[in-house]
């Protein structure tokens, strides 16, 4: 059962980060943080490494907010671990759409510190996880998986986002208006 408790606890995790969403202290996020790490001690990457990825990468929104939020960097410095971690597990080969979602979460993180630093290396690396996101979503591999390379073809609730938000944007690109991506899918 302790793998059900991190289940519901990267779940609390899920609610408290987007209740942190609605408004614009930091309460909800830090109790997300909790949350996540918490679902960390039993979900780990040796156990359940798809599981223990999902939870960093989930991990690293809560901090990546919680980074754009404060002054500093060292949440925004955490949240490039977790996403860093989690692309351990969420490889291009095993997992190109959440692969993809993560490099560009990675690069948004990487994109606030760059605006705070006065030199340009994180910017550098911003870009070269958004070029890589990039890569994999234009093979269209991205955009969901590939019965022929053995994967569940059944759509994640992140594949489900993802690909709805960019309908989104393409309706209303021809419309003229914007859809804010920078925000990340979590499942």
């Amino acid at each position: 059962m302790p793998l059900d408790w991190a289940m519901t606890q990267n779940n609390l995790g899920n609610a408290l980060w987007r209740l942190g969403e609605r408004e614009s202290g930091t309460a909800w996020l830090e109790q997300a943080v909790a949350a996540y790490t918490a679902a960390l001690a039993e979900r780990t990457r040796e156990r359940v490494p798809l599981d223990w990825a999902m939870t960093q990468n989930n991990l690293g929104h809560a901090l990546w907010r919680l980074g754009e939020r404060e002054s500093g960097t060292a949440r925004l410095e955490q949240a490039v671990a977790a996403y860093t971690a989690a692309l351990a597990e969420r490889t291009r080969e095993r997992m190109p759409l959440q692969w993809a979602m993560t490099q560009n979460n990675l690069g948004n993180a990487l994109w606030r510190l760059g605006e705070r630093e006065s030199g340009t290396a994180r910017l550098e690396q911003a870009v070269a996880a958004y070029t890589a996101a990039l890569a994999e979503r234009r093979t269209g591999r991205a955009d969901f998986p590939h019965p022929a390379l053995g994967q569940d073809v059944t759509p994640s609730p992140t594949a489900r986002c993802t690909h709805a938000r960019s309908g989104v944007r393409d309706r209303n690109a021809r419309r003229g208006a914007r859809v804010d991506m920078s925000r990340p899918c979590v499942p």
